[in-house]
């Protein structure tokens, strides 16, 4: 039987996000599969399962017993997450700001003329769904 959703608690420590990413990249499977979804370097077996009961008790995953396993799946979505997690990014050191948090992006000197024209259009639709 499928553990009840607890409440969300806090962010992921790197190896639990290195297990989550493979938990939804799978949408849901067993210990075996989880551990062999996860990127290279892979942790041991037992720390995959060891990462998996965490993110129970977090509230991201959870689970159903089947013929004395079980399998696992996310309560969370990856979307729900990462925008959780950039709302944070935004207000810890953009002050809250859309403008400054695009504007760091913009002016990283990496940036692709492509990725800039993408924005540029990106922006551009945004605002007419926001103009009358």
């Amino acid at each position: 039987m499928a553990r009840k959703k607890t409440e969300l608690s806090g962010t992921l420590t790197k190896a639990e996000e290195q297990v989550m990413q493979a938990v939804w990249q799978l949408g849901r499977g067993f210990a075996g599969d989880i551990a062999a979804a996860v990127e290279e370097p892979r942790p041991a077996y037992r720390t995959v399962l060891t990462e998996i009961r965490i993110l129970e008790q977090k509230g991201f995953v959870g689970h159903r017993e089947m013929g004395g396993s079980n399998e696992y799946y996310p309560l969370v979505s990856k979307a729900d997450y990462s925008g959780r997690q950039l709302g944070t990014l935004m207000k810890n050191y953009f002050g809250g700001s859309y403008q400054q948090l695009v504007s760091f992006f913009v002016e990283d000197k990496n940036i692709s003329a492509a990725d800039l024209e993408a924005l540029g259009r990106i922006i551009e639709e945004k605002r007419k769904e926001v103009q009358p």
